[in-house]
């Protein structure tokens, strides 16, 4: 079904209606949809790498937009509809462990969780779920996606076709680094 759904969305990417199908798909991956914004982000950016950059804000502004209502849907509806949305990906104990771990890290579960494989939709459900405050959720979400797709925009711009692969592939260890890499400014720039 997934195989479908994903061959049915990357058929958008280069249509006319692709950036408004981009910010749909953005949007709702953030909160309850089962695939990622890159399924549709990579063959855009790869249909017009002269867009990359506009097809990476569209994705990151719609992404966040999206996160708020993960954010309302965790804190205000958790019982009605987040745990059924849950539910149905078997992740009833990721949320409680994300639940948990915004308790103490707070903020840098936004920022280091958005960069993972994790789906952005936990991270979103589980923020609102811990009443974490939403102006840092906000602020951390757009860092975080932000620097997802904007790297991924820039790797397929730079570099084409070639890296598709490597980006499809490799995501995870892509995002992992650069992820140790804000860590690591943060904490240089805590010792100074």
């Amino acid at each position: 079904m997934l195989d479908r759904l994903y061959a049915r969305v990357r058929g958008h990417a280069a249509g006319p209606n692709a950036p408004f199908f981009l910010a749909i798909l953005s949007f709702c991956e953030a909160s309850f949809f089962p695939l990622p914004p890159e399924t549709l982000l990579i063959p855009m950016v790869l249909a017009n790498r002269a867009r990359a950059w506009r097809y990476a804000a569209i994705a990151t502004l719609c992404s966040v937009a999206g996160g708020v209502l993960g954010w309302y849907i965790g804190a205000f509806l958790l019982e009605v509809i987040a745990r059924p949305i849950v539910h149905f990906y078997h992740a009833d104990a990721t949320l409680a462990a994300l639940q948990a771990k915004f308790r103490v890290w707070g903020v840098w579960i936004v920022l280091i969780k958005g960069l993972t494989p994790v789906p952005y939709k936990f991270v979103t459900i589980a923020s609102g779920a811990a009443h974490f405050a939403l102006l840092p959720f906000l602020g951390a979400s757009l860092v975080t996606r932000g620097a997802r797709f904007f790297l991924i925009a820039g790797l397929l711009r730079r570099f084409g076709a070639p890296i598709e692969t490597f980006i499809e592939k490799r995501l995870p260890l892509v995002c992992g680094v650069f992820a140790l890499a804000v860590i690591g400014g943060v904490v240089a720039l805590a010792c100074l």
